[in-house]
């Protein structure tokens, strides 16, 4: 037996993802006593500046956002009550198909060893229990997204760990509900186009397909406060305008696929921890 405590690893591609994705069970588990480790793997630096400038647009400093976007991480680790915050710091690769995506040292153009033996590294010293990032495709396709998943899955063959692996998801039930609620919300939904719709059906997975349902319901202020916490990225959180209460209605059940297991807990389950404790 050991001392250690349960630990949780979330890998994520940019600051804010770690509130939209996994802030209701990074609350849920450090209230709980285990320890919680965010990776965050870009610097975030093509994400908006202030005043709402975009990347590519003048006036628009990648460092100065960068910086700005660290100071943001920070503070929403400390309303999540993240243990510990590690940052990887590859510039970010901005959407698919951006001229950043081909920038030099961005995340995107990182061989996968290298970014993979750095987190493996993580990894050897924090010896996570439960390991949290997204799937093949980065939930939606961004090449950051996708090229985190690249380097958990092949960091945790880099160590002789075994820990439950996770990737997020949402239940397509769900995902059929955003537009309604966006519109709920005053937000402008243009028709997409038949290879836009198609590719957002693929988003998410069959409701039966998902093997884990965490109740986060208790954690939703915290959630909510540390979205609010990435202030410059608010014109991109759709979240921020639903209002504490109904984005506590709404946003309290994150699910996620688990891809790899050595306890037997069966599935579903409600919990990352089953059969750990």
């Amino acid at each position: 037996m050991t001392d250690r405590p349960l630990t949780l690893m979330a890998v994520h591609a940019h600051p804010d993802d770690e509130a939209t994705g996994t802030g209701g069970v990074l609350a849920r588990y450090a209230a709980e006593g285990i320890r919680t480790v965010l990776v965050t793997c870009t610097d975030g630096g093509c994400g908006d500046g202030p005043g709402g400038v975009k990347p590519g647009d003048p006036g628009h400093d990648p460092a100065a956002v960068a910086l700005m976007r660290r100071q943001e991480l920070v503070a929403s680790c400390e309303v999540l009550k993240v243990s510990d915050l590690e940052m990887l710091g590859y510039a970010d690769s901005g959407m698919m198909g951006w001229p950043s995506n081909g920038a030099p040292g961005s995340f995107w153009q990182t061989p996968v060893e290298e970014g993979a033996a750095r987190l493996a590294e993580l990894m050897g010293h924090y010896r996570p229990d439960v390991v949290v990032t997204y799937d093949e495709n980065g939930f939606y396709g961004h090449p950051d997204h996708i090229q985190a998943h690249r380097i958990t899955m092949a960091a945790l063959e880099m160590t002789t760990l075994a820990p439950k692996v996770y990737w997020t998801t949402m239940p397509r039930s769900m995902m059929q509900r955003f537009g309604e609620i966006m519109r709920e919300f005053g937000e402008d939904m243009p028709e997409p186009d038949p290879a836009e719709a198609a590719a957002m059906a693929e988003i998410g997975l069959p409701d039966d397909e998902i093997t884990t349902w965490v109740d986060t319901t208790a954690f939703s202020g915290q959630k909510f406060d540390a979205l609010a916490a990435h202030a410059s990225q608010g014109e991109n959180i759709f979240f921020l305008r639903m209002g504490k209460e109904r984005f506590g209605e709404l946003m309290g059940m994150e699910t996620f696929v688990r891809v790899q297991d050595t306890t037997g807990a069966a599935v579903p389950e409600n919990d990352l921890f089953a059969g750990l404790r």
